[in-house]
């Protein structure tokens, strides 16, 4: 529960903290020109509070919509992953699947894809670093082709992609046409990856949430668009546990 409230004393227009069942959390309150209400959402690894207001909103209104939603800051700071460095015998998940780390100083400093393990060499202290680049040159590459696809369905030609290290934003398209996916998604099973690429894809044909884009949506990847997003409602927080 949230006992008190207070604000860093040093600096005026420093962030507020808000403490939760013993836990200082910051609170970051951002303005948003097309916001038109409040949301509030805590990051994966529960290291600070974000929450979005309109640009006449106040930030009392702000920290007062967060002292109501206590119980569900709690509960959300309570399953909130950290990451922590990857050893020998450690797992992740890759394309839905769990792999084995082996690591051996004897192996390659690159790691190599061998059935159900992934075997690594190099400084056992860099393990998590070497992991997490192998994951995204293996996200870029099965991103690469998931987008080939979807724009040849579409009609168009593939636009610039690139991975995205958002702490909560699945996926992105510019007004100028790049395309950006959390490279996070290459530990989810394919069909959950594949239908961010295409909700992408769709707005590259319609610019919005219209129902033409739902429709276009639709058309691109075919069944199972909503299994693949409760999977991410469900299961997205998990991709973020073993790299924050």
């Amino acid at each position: 529960m949230i006992d008190w409230l207070r604000r860093a004393a040093v600096t005026p227009d420093a962030d507020p903290v808000i403490e939760i069942d013993g836990r200082v959390v910051p609170v970051a309150i951002r303005r948003h020109p097309r916001a038109r209400q409040m949301t509030l959402r805590i990051k994966p690894d529960g290291s600070a509070i974000a929450i979005t207001i309109p640009r006449w909103g106040r930030q009392e209104e702000a920290l007062a919509f967060a002292r109501s939603r206590c119980d569900w800051l709690a509960r959300q700071l309570a399953s909130a992953t950290v990451p922590q460095d990857l050893h020998d015998g450690d797992s992740v998940l890759f394309r839905g699947e769990s792999l084995r780390i082996e690591w051996s100083s004897r192996s390659p400093r690159t790691p190599r894809l061998a059935g159900d393990r992934l075997q690594c060499g190099g400084p056992a202290d860099h393990l998590t670093t070497r992991v997490q680049r192998w994951l995204e040159r293996e996200a870029l590459a099965l991103l690469a082709d998931d987008l080939a696809h979807y724009c040849a369905l579409a009609g168009l030609a593939p636009p610039e992609l690139r991975l995205a290290r958002a702490q909560r934003r699945w996926g992105s398209c510019s007004s100028k046409g790049t395309v950006r996916i959390n490279w996070r998604l290459v530990q989810a099973p394919d069909h959950v990856r594949r239908s961010v690429v295409a909700h992408e894809v769709a707005h590259l044909v319609h610019f919005d949430h219209s129902p033409q884009f739902h429709q276009c949506l639709s058309e691109l990847f075919g069944e199972g668009l909503d299994e693949a997003e409760l999977w991410l409602k469900q299961h997205g927080r998990t991709l973020y546990a073993r790299f924050g």
